[in-house]
């Protein structure tokens, strides 16, 4: 539970992060890299919601703001941008933004593998703990493209 309360406002970052690539990315990779995961974080966005209300358990509000504490803690989220770094990232346009984009979303993909497995480690629900291994199969995957796409720009 505490994993979908977590990731779902990480998700939502990568969400807005990836809307963003739609009117300020030059690079097309980076476009479609962009449309991918956000279709796929909206897709989970949308599995873990319903987990939680299945559960009866709140789902955090959107726009809930940047930099969101863990459930239950004072500790910010791994990977999660701040404020001015989403900013920045707004206000970025061509190569410049590819450049921001790719390197914001591998701290911000290197953030939810390791809540993901934290949850491998230790969470309970086997739907969720298989989202887990998803996300770092996923986004380990889109890093090493990530990073093959900064070395090109």
């Amino acid at each position: 539970m505490t994993f979908a309360q977590a990731m779902v406002p990480h998700h939502r970052q990568a969400v807005e992060m990836s809307v963003l690539a739609e009117t300020r990315a030059d690079n097309t990779d980076v476009k479609a890299l962009a449309k991918r995961i956000r279709d796929n974080q909206q897709a989970e966005i949308d599995t873990m919601t319903g987990w939680l209300a299945a559960w009866g358990r709140p789902a955090p509000m959107p726009g809930a703001g940047h930099g969101t504490a863990l459930p239950g803690t004072d500790h910010p989220m791994p990977g999660m941008l701040s404020d001015a770094d989403m900013q920045k990232l707004a206000d970025a346009r061509g190569t410049e933004f590819d450049q921001q984009y790719l390197t914001m979303m591998i701290t911000h993909h290197q953030g939810a593998i390791t809540m993901a497995r934290q949850e491998i480690a230790t969470g309970a629900n086997a739907d969720a703990k298989a989202l887990a291994q998803r996300i770092v199969t996923e986004q380990q995957a889109e890093i090493t493209a990530m990073r093959d796409m900064l070395s090109r720009l």
